[in-house]
């Protein structure tokens, strides 16, 4: 019997902002990170969501983060994770996706998780999502913490033999499953499968998404809107937060220049 599955990219394809980012606030609050390292992580969310990101960016912003966890303690994280969720990440969820993701286990499909972040934060959001099996980063750790050194980064060319890997071990048949991502980078994945599509995509994977047959699907409806999840309160569009609080990194960074004479 042919075994199937759908790959899901996670930031910005099922949720509408950055994991891996998410969680600056709960982490600041329980001293695992400075206010610097606060702000830094603000301004890359911003560049994030506005597609700004280019791969140096955010090849520096990975060294910044396995620089910054480094001798952090593994279960205080989960912790943290685990305690902070629902509302940090639930109000972030695409309704479209959740749809998606009810369609392809009626359709007998696992559902799969496939992300950059770490593991201890992917695979929280996995299971409150209801997903089977999740691909994540992982990092080295030694008596219970982080060394700073990145065992497995589930990025770019390395998500796809992941993919190849987990569909050997479960039995799936690549050409029968499905594979869903906003990124470029993701392309690897989404040609690993035999029916992919493109999530709010820019104009260069939109045109890749055009050249090999992909569908384009745009996700807008946070799920926080829908009324099988407990309401929540009104809020500042998120663009303008993180404008707002670019601008504060922008103020700050200059406030701590000297001031020519």
């Amino acid at each position: 019997m042919v075994r199937e599955a759908a790959f899901f990219d996670l930031d910005k394809t099922i949720i509408a902002t950055s994991s891996a980012t998410a969680f600056s606030r709960p982490f600041y609050a329980g001293g695992l990170i400075t206010r610097r390292d606060v702000l830094r992580t603000a301004y890359a969310q911003f560049l994030f969501l506005l597609g700004g990101a280019d791969a140096d960016q955010t090849e520096r912003l990975r060294a910044h983060l396995s620089s910054m966890v480094t001798g952090w303690d593994v279960a205080q994280v989960s912790s943290i994770v685990s305690e902070t969720l629902h509302q940090h990440i639930e109000p972030t969820v695409y309704a479209e996706a959740m749809d998606l993701i009810a369609e392809h286990h009626a359709a007998g499909r696992d559902v799969v998780i496939v992300s950059a972040s770490g593991s201890e934060v992917v695979e929280p959001i996995a299971a409150l999502l209801g997903a089977d099996h999740v691909i994540a980063t992982r990092m080295a750790v030694v008596d219970g913490r982080y060394t700073g050194e990145i065992a497995f980064y589930a990025y770019g060319a390395a998500k796809a033999e992941a993919v190849r890997a987990l569909a050997k071990e479960r039995d799936y048949d690549l050409a029968a499953c499905y594979a869903y991502s906003d990124s470029a980078t993701d392309v690897p994945m989404l040609e690993a499968v035999g029916t992919a599509a493109v999530v709010n995509p820019d104009r260069a994977l939109r045109r890749l998404a055009a050249e090999s047959g992909w569908d384009v699907l745009t996700f807008v409806r946070p799920v926080a809107l829908r009324p099988t999840f407990p309401p929540a309160r009104q809020s500042v569009p998120v663009l303008a937060v993180l404008a707002g609080l670019a601008v504060v990194v922008v103020l700050l960074l200059r406030r701590g220049r000297p001031r020519p004479a």
